[in-house]
């Protein structure tokens, strides 16, 4: 084996030394300064070090040690510093064209037999249609990373009717009342329910500790549902929250008595709320004595969002943060559930958090134009 001497001047070893000791490079080139000062056999070195020495020290591998003594001896003091880049120079396999196939191929439906295109799936098609000669998956893997296309994931979505007056008369409607500056006297308020389900631990979680996760068992016990009712005022920063046992008409009703309880002052109450088949006037007349009902419905003002249009509640935002930050974990107890959300609730109202809604008619017209039976061409 050929054996490679380090012999540096004064100068090289000032540079090496202040490499080593500032800390301002790369590690990899801190290390490789370190080498060639051990390893220096010139008249400036006053104490030598053997490779099994600096291996041991620096925990480094004897090649190591030999490579950069290597590129010292054959290249000088910059090469053995600095990590030499190759310099050779692949053929790109793939072009615009081929790409553009394979996009499409993967936007297209899956052959029989399988719910979704594969990696490999997708390196085999593209060589039996004869878009190329060979290919691997990973190429395949390369070429969707750089065009950001992720063909296997799939997204629930809730997707509006094309070309329908009824949604986009709804959805402008619900947008102008969005448009309303605050007034303590006509409040708007936005309403939304999920349900939650119940779910008991059947084994005893374990506990997360230094370089572990905490792991729990996939088997659980359902403990039965509860409904949360949630109402918020984005233009002052305020939510209301109510769990309950059941999803009824009766539950809803008396959800919007306690909304009206607590804007006692307010003279209208603007409420934004998605057509489900309870949010009707008639649920008061189930709940409450008729006049009850009819003064009660006489306070408020409903705004329906359209079918399949419920992005447009803003309370479907503040559902999504209270599930995101509180409720996102296994509870099988309603108290609790109810403990917790109000906790979650006060904190937020302390917080005075406020949702910031940007999308605007105008924004719709261009964005949302497929909607429009008159603008769609």
């Amino acid at each position: 084996m050929k054996k490679y001497i380090v012999t540096l001047t004064e100068e090289e070893r000032k540079t090496l030394s202040d490499i080593a000791s500032k800390g301002k490079q790369r590690s990899q080139k801190i290390l490789n300064a370190l080498i060639l000062l051990g390893c220096d056999k010139g008249d400036y070195q006053t104490e030598h070090s053997t490779n099994e020495e600096m291996s041991r020290v620096l925990q480094i591998s004897m090649r190591k040690i030999d490579r950069v003594k290597k590129r010292f001896v054959e290249g000088g003091l910059d090469a053995a510093l600095d990590k030499r880049t190759g310099n050779r120079i692949y053929a790109k396999k793939t072009d615009g064209d081929f790409e553009a196939h394979l996009i499409a191929l993967s936007c297209s439906e899956p052959p029989e037999g399988f719910a979704r295109w594969s990696l490999r799936l997708l390196a085999d098609k593209v060589v039996e249609l004869n878009y190329i000669d060979s290919i691997s998956h990973e190429t395949v893997r390369r070429n969707f990373k750089k065009n950001e296309i992720k063909p296997w994931q799939q997204k629930g979505w809730v997707i509006p009717p094309d070309q329908n007056g009824s949604f986009v008369a709804n959805m402008e409607m619900v947008l102008d009342v969005y448009k309303r500056p605050f007034d303590p006297l006509h409040p708007i308020i936005c309403m939304d329910e999920s349900p939650k389900q119940l779910i008991s631990e059947t084994r005893k979680p374990i506990p997360a500790s230094p370089g572990r996760s905490a792991k729990y068992d996939y088997e659980y016990k359902r403990c039965g549902m509860a409904n949360i009712f949630l109402a918020c005022e984005p233009l002052a920063g305020k939510r209301m929250i109510k769990v309950t046992e059941r999803r009824t008409a009766l539950d809803w009703a008396g959800f919007i008595e306690e909304i009206a309880a607590q804007y006692e002052q307010a003279e209208k109450i603007t409420l934004v709320m998605d057509n489900l088949n309870t949010h009707k006037p008639g649920s008061f007349y189930e709940k409450f004595p008729p006049e009850k009902a009819k003064a009660l419905w006489d306070r408020f003002e409903f705004v329906h969002t359209p079918k399949h249009g419920s992005w447009l509640n803003i309370a479907e935002i503040e559902l999504n943060v209270l599930w995101g930050q509180c409720l996102n974990r296994r509870i099988d107890d309603i108290e609790t559930v109810r403990k917790e959300a109000v906790a979650w609730q006060d904190i937020r109202n302390n917080k005075n958090a406020k949702v910031n809604w940007q999308f605007a008619t105008a924004d719709a017209r261009v964005k949302l134009s497929r909607l429009y039976p008159t603008l769609n061409s």
